[in-house]
């Protein structure tokens, strides 16, 4: 329950977050984006249609027609997500006003806020349908990233726009969507980024026996051999958090002040991940 209640909060703040982006910048900048919200946008800009229920009508026609290729926990967040977005697209309506004659600028703060929002999303899980569905079932399948997968789908939908908005509006389009895609992958993956260290010591079963008591993380030993010393030596493997990494320098060292210690960044971990076991 307190991770479903997490998981909706982060719905609600994303999708809030991104319908700002939408009203506050991209609009009042004439602007266009990707996806189904590119889509409400070109019909707000022709026909003066709210995009909150434009939004509304026309992921909950995708989400009729795609919802049998995702899970059901993926479905009851992205139908709350399109539900959340949809709302506060609509009572923001009327927060629109142009902030600044930059372009740029405004380009840039609509790439970030909506680029935020759509992190927060998908990182409970959930989508705000449209072309993120679409982007969900590409990474399932493919497993191509969530935000190149989001990206190439924008692409396609800002090209039709550029036939409304013009080829300069077009072009800062293409700059807030990408800035809002690379940070669509920077929120998830930053979340669950974790370090694996290999540690090669003359006192390897001491520091995993630390590890697991002190940190409270598995740790795999496994044997090596040195190609200059041809001496046999156990290597220890541990996956921790960012959190933890000096405290484990200051273990490593304490144990053994000469050991040969590599850390690398992971940038997603499966399984189980705790004492007994490298990973989760």
């Amino acid at each position: 329950m307190r991770e479903h209640t997490r998981n909706l909060l982060l719905i609600i703040i994303g999708g809030c977050i991104f319908a700002l982006g939408i009203n506050l910048f991209a609009l009042p900048g004439e602007l266009s984006e990707g996806g189904v919200i590119g889509i409400t946008i070109l019909l707000y800009y022709y026909f003066g249609w709210s995009p909150g229920i434009t939004n509304f009508l026309i992921n909950l026609v995708l989400m009729v027609a795609g919802y049998r290729l995702l899970d059901k926990r993926t479905i009851i967040y992205t139908i709350f997500g399109i539900i959340s977005t949809s709302f506060f697209l609509f009572i923001t309506e009327s927060f629109g006003r142009k902030f600044s004659d930059d372009t740029l600028l405004i380009a840039i703060f609509a790439g970030v806020l909506v680029g935020v929002g759509l992190g927060l999303v998908f990182l409970s899980g959930g989508t705000t349908g449209g072309s993120a569905i679409i982007a969900r079932i590409i990474n399932k399948y493919f497993g191509v990233s969530l935000g190149k997968a989001m990206l190439a789908v924008d692409i396609l939908v800002i090209g039709v726009s550029y036939f409304k908005i013009g080829t300069e509006k077009t072009l800062y389009t293409l700059i807030a969507v990408y800035l809002g895609a690379r940070l669509v992958d920077y929120i998830i993956e930053g979340f669950n980024t974790k370090k694996a260290v290999t540690i090669i010591s003359e006192n390897s079963i001491e520091i995993a026996a630390r590890i697991n008591s002190q940190l409270v993380r598995g740790a795999t030993l496994y044997n090596a051999r040195g190609a200059y010393t041809r001496k046999d030596k156990e290597v220890v493997y541990s996956i921790i958090s960012k959190q933890q990494l000096l405290e484990l320098k200051r273990l490593v060292n304490a144990c053994d002040p000469n050991a040969f210690v590599v850390v690398h960044d992971v940038h997603e971990v499966l399984g189980q991940w705790g004492l007994g076991s490298t990973a989760k």
